[in-house]
């Protein structure tokens, strides 16, 4: 299984300098680990993907007033939030398997505020990175048509994330 994964640096392109202030001079995650991380995670959940030779994945990296401006437009919520996904699917649509069967498969796009990403890790006592992987997987979880509307299926999914970066290396508590 391969992922293509098309990581979109906006945030660290744009605010070069305000990255010094997170601790570090560069706290970005090499694209080359975000698609081994991928990788790792779609062989895990491999039983909810549909059977592809490949998955294509969009992953931009923005700041509080651009992901404030898409979560306005597409979830009528005028604030900032820390991801959006942004689902290719339709969870319950029929897959044509012959047309999958010769190409990758786009699940769709992962949107992840680096502004409120840094305070909800420093919230949280762990590194930017960190909070980024946390943010970056529960986005994956809603391409493959995770929910959480209501607290049983929310903790479903944190125990899943948590499932996720254990997989990476990267141990969380959401105790």
């Amino acid at each position: 299984m391969q992922v293509e994964l098309d990581v979109q640096d906006y945030f660290y392109e744009s605010f070069p300098e305000t990255t010094k202030n997170f601790g570090t001079n560069d706290n970005r995650i090499a694209v080359e680990t975000w698609e081994d991380w991928f990788n790792s995670w779609l062989e895990i959940l491999h039983p909810y993907l549909p059977s592809a030779p490949g998955y294509e994945i969009g992953l931009r990296f923005t700041d509080d007033v651009e992901i404030q401006s898409l979560n306005s437009q597409y979830r009528h919520q005028d604030k900032p939030t820390d991801v959006l996904a942004f689902a290719a699917l339709e969870v319950d649509s029929p897959h044509n398997e012959e047309m999958f069967a010769s190409m990758p498969l786009y699940l769709g796009d992962i949107v992840v505020s680096v502004d409120t990403a840094q305070r909800q890790a420093q919230q949280q006592e762990h590194s930017l990175q960190t909070e980024l992987a946390w943010l970056v997987a529960h986005g994956l979880l809603h391409l493959l048509g995770w929910d959480h509307p209501d607290e049983e299926s929310l903790v479903r999914m944190l125990k899943q994330q948590v499932i996720l970066l254990r997989q990476i290396g990267i141990s969380i508590d959401i105790e």
